[in-house]
């Protein structure tokens, strides 16, 4: 089944709800489906061809009516499909609404039905955050900043390592971890995430070309060594 229109997803909905017993009808004053069973609140189905900031929009205006509003799309289908697909239907458990995905082949998949939403905390993740949070020194990122990439404490740490072998040549890993304060420089350096080291003797690293233009390109971000 080719779904070139709203319409074409229509008989698959349809279909769907009336196997559960219900009544359906399309456009129904702003809505796109409506079903009704007995005297249960009625169903409410938005329909578009695919995800879109409008389609939340629509379907959260239903949610006046109602509290039971799906919002259904054909499958995605590409590379980012399934990464599509998991966001949008963590954005419809969050609003509380059902989502419906609708196969080539006209069969339908309910990925959730509309509900209250308790976001379970994740204290693993809070504490990674505040780690990262406690390693940043200052504050060297604008909020929402992406043009010239993301200063983290990994690479505070890498910008003390690299500013130390900048000023004092080819050094001993343990030598520069005690000068800058990096504990981990050793693993650090010979993990050497963004080319910046080289090693040039058993537990000895020097600066690359490459690190050197790194400290010209993050001078602004440079943490004092030892701080």
């Amino acid at each position: 089944m080719t779904q070139n229109s709203e319409t074409d997803l229509y008989p698959p909905i349809k279909a769907l709800l009336e196997r559960q017993g219900y009544t359906v009808k399309g456009e129904v004053g702003a809505a796109d489906v409506v079903a009704y069973r007995g005297d249960e609140d009625p169903v409410v189905v938005e329909l578009k061809l695919r995800f879109s900031l409008s389609l939340f929009h629509q379907a959260i205006t239903r949610l006046s009516v109602t509290d039971l509003v799906y919002i259904a799309v054909p499958k995605p289908k590409g590379k980012q499909a399934q990464r599509m697909l998991k966001d949008n239907l963590a954005m419809c458990r969050r609003l509380g609404l059902g989502l419906i995905t609708v196969l080539p082949d006209g069969r339908t998949e309910v990925q959730c039905d509309p509900g209250p939403y308790a976001p379970r905390k994740s204290k693993k993740k809070q504490a990674r955050l505040l780690r990262e949070f406690d390693r940043l020194q200052g504050d060297p990122n604008a909020g929402g900043a992406t043009r010239h990439g993301i200063v983290t404490g990994y690479r505070q740490d890498a910008l003390k390592c690299a500013a130390y072998l900048a000023e004092n040549s080819p050094s001993r890993g343990r030598d520069v971890a005690k000068a800058t304060g990096v504990v981990v420089a050793t693993g650090l350096m010979r993990d050497n995430h963004y080319g910046w080291f080289e090693k040039v003797a058993v537990g000895v690293y020097a600066l690359t070309d490459q690190g050197s233009e790194g400290l010209k390109h993050w001078a602004y971000s440079t943490p004092a060594a030892g701080v």
